[in-house]
């Protein structure tokens, strides 16, 4: 079948957005020939539709797209209910909305602390070293009870792992093995001295008799290690970077701080994490009639969540950015059942990041023009290199 788009052409990669709209309109239900081909879905209704119906549409017998090498242990990300929802509710009774809350004053701390070191130093400053690596990778650290000094192991090993690809695979396995042997010491650790850190409390969690296994310990422990801090410092930095480039945006919130919380779910809906088509693929489970194209059983399809965050039908001008926006059902955190365990916890850290940022540095700016910062490439997630500000 002949492609409707080539997610690694150059042009998607540096302006997605302009594909996504083509196919809406054109082809909603889209194929691609890469990665042994694929379904995108683009429009809302389908994106919502496909992560809700876990029955047509299953994540447990397929790899990860791009094809990144991972090891045997398959994350939850590509579990299926009823074993997804069980180990779900045993790792939700660990991570309560109360521990994040609880974390406020803590995540507040910390920006001002490292804050205070980069405007001790004086500019300019890369913001991504300054504040957008070192906040999430610490919270996550001391949440999960993961030594903070170890955070540089953890950033080297979590950088290989979300490569699109290397010149040498076994780097990336490599990295996943350091990591999985790490985390299950960690774990060891916690079965012989109880502790009252996230992991021990993953450790001991319980349900009708039912527990965690080693394997799934550490599953769990290195999605929540690597997500906790790889997403969140990403976006730190992608919003900044938008919100310096376009000077009207920063200043708005200088002059309106209390748009900070409904700034972060626009910019969340607008700026897309993802650098290329997506994460996973589901696999459909039956032939299927999805928008004029018929998808056989055993074909792999993508919920393509920046797209859906575009879509005019759900989302007045959907590519302009409005703090002011009331409705906004976007997908950033993804739909269904497997939605972000932790997406209150990088909604607390984007608030008090930019909230304290447009309080304390009214007049940061960037310090080379926007078209010269350099945003990191072979990466699943798009970001900023380094982001150098003045103040």
């Amino acid at each position: 079948m002949k492609s409707d788009f080539d997610p690694l052409a150059p042009e998607t990669f540096d302006s997605p957005h302009d594909d996504y709209r083509r196919l809406r309109k054109e082809c909603p239900v889209a194929y691609s020939e890469a990665w042994g081909g694929f379904w995108a879905l683009l429009k809302h209704s389908d994106v919502a539709n496909a992560a809700s119906d876990y029955e047509t549409f299953i994540t447990s017998k397929q790899n990860v797209v791009p094809k990144v090498a991972f090891t045997g242990r398959r994350p939850p990300l590509h579990l299926d209910p009823p074993e997804h929802t069980r180990l779900r509710r045993l790792v939700a009774k660990a991570f309560t909305s109360r521990r994040v809350s609880d974390l406020r004053p803590r995540v507040q701390a910390l920006v001002d602390d490292l804050l205070d070191q980069m405007i001790a130093a004086g500019p300019p400053a890369d913001l991504t070293a300054a504040l957008a690596w070192p906040l999430p990778i610490t919270v996550i650290c001391e949440m999960l009870g993961v030594p903070v000094d170890d955070r540089d192991t953890f950033r080297t090993w979590t950088d290989q792992l979300v490569a699109l690809s290397a010149d040498d695979p076994q780097v990336i396995l490599s990295a996943r093995e350091s990591l999985d042997s790490y985390l299950a010491g960690l774990m060891a650790q916690r079965r012989a001295q109880p502790t009252d850190d996230l992991f021990g409390a993953l450790v001991a969690a319980r349900d009708q008799g039912d527990k965690l296994s080693e394997e799934e310990l550490v599953a769990f422990g290195v999605t929540l290690l690597v997500a906790g801090h790889e997403t969140t410092a990403n976006q730190i930095g992608n919003f900044v970077y938008l919100l310096l480039s376009q000077r009207e945006r920063w200043d708005r919130l200088v002059a309106e701080p209390e748009l900070v919380p409904s700034a972060v779910e626009e910019l969340l809906r607008f700026t897309p994490l993802e650098a290329t088509v997506g994460f996973f693929a589901r696999i459909a489970t039956e032939d299927i009639e999805l928008g004029g194209r018929t998808v056989r059983a055993g074909e792999a399809v993508i919920v393509q969540l920046a797209s859906a965050n575009r879509d005019a039908t759900v989302f007045a001008r959907p590519d302009e950015i409005d703090f002011t926006r009331t409705e906004n059902p976007h997908m950033a955190f993804g739909h269904g059942v497997h939605h972000c365990v932790g997406a209150p916890l990088a909604r607390l850290e984007l608030q008090v990041a930019l909230g304290t940022l447009v309080r304390r540095l009214p007049g940061l700016r960037l310090a080379v023009p926007a078209d010269e910062v350099v945003f990191r490439t072979n990466r699943v997630m798009r970001a900023v290199d380094e982001l150098p500000v003045r103040w």
